[in-house]
């Protein structure tokens, strides 16, 4: 009862045909290509995770140099955070390791931006594509005045055009640009955190300093223990030196005497 292919294809056709002449095929694909990864893959890091994570970069740093942090830039997945962690490596200074993250935070949202804009656009189209249709049935219903059979195959394609670019509208167009919104601040706001982070830890920030500035990015609820956690990094990265230093001796102990006695 709810279905008619010819409403279906004026307001579907309409609506594409309309976003093929507002952006080029690029804009198009890279827009599909984005809001399926928006749906396909959350935001795995949490803003209380990305703390933790630099906090123990921060400690890393403290006691094994900057140039330590390469193994951790080699083992991170996120990708922003590679991209920080090598400008440290690399010793940029602090200027243009701000002015290089914050280049690329910004043209990661224009792209996202460009993207969102594409399904905001159909979205507003498709209802006018809905009340071409259904004008599209009016006219066929009045060229059929007299003849019963015309009438009732023309009414339901002048009914259904207005439901289905409503629906296509403010059911899947707007809802997908809302996601693609939602994932990009959700991004955004992680990259500021490691964006701080990372600038704090080049400039060998003092650990508690550091973790003050990052927990201003925490709700309240989540800023709780963070000092603590700064110690147990502590003395977990101190016993791990410790072991592998002890390691290293005895190796060398062991080698020592092997040519001893040979």
């Amino acid at each position: 009862m709810y279905f008619n292919l010819a409403s279906f294809l004026v307001v579907s056709s309409g609506t594409i045909g309309a976003a093929f002449l507002s952006f080029p095929c690029d804009r198009l694909k890279n827009a599909y290509q984005v809001a399926l990864n928006s749906y396909k893959k959350e935001v795995v890091n949490s803003p209380d995770e990305i703390v933790n994570l630099l906090l123990d970069i921060s400690v890393r740093s403290r006691y094994d140099g900057i140039l330590s942090l390469e193994k951790v830039e080699k083992a991170t997945t996120i990708s922003f955070l590679k991209t920080g962690l090598g400008l440290l490596v690399d010793g940029y200074k602090e200027d243009e390791t701000r002015s290089i993250l914050h280049n690329e935070m910004h043209y990661f949202k224009t792209r996202r931006q460009h993207s969102e804009r594409v399904f905001r656009t159909m979205a507003l189209v498709a209802p006018g594509f809905g009340v071409a249709g259904s004008i599209i049935g009016l006219i066929g219903m009045l060229y059929g005045v007299g003849d019963t059979g015309v009438i009732l195959k023309t009414i339901p394609a002048a009914l259904t055009s207005t439901l289905y670019g409503t629906v296509l509208s403010y059911y899947v167009l707007v809802p997908i640009a809302e996601n693609i919104h939602s994932k990009t601040q959700k991004e955004l706001y992680m990259q500021s955190i490691v964006t701080d982070g990372i600038i704090e830890i080049g400039k060998e920030q003092n650990l508690y300093k550091l973790e003050k500035r990052l927990s201003s990015f925490l709700t309240p609820s989540s800023r709780e223990g963070k000092q603590e956690s700064i110690l147990e990094l502590r003395r977990r990265y101190i016993k791990m030196k410790t072991e592998q230093k002890t390691q290293k001796e005895g190796a060398e102990i062991y080698s020592k005497k092997v040519r001893q006695s040979s």
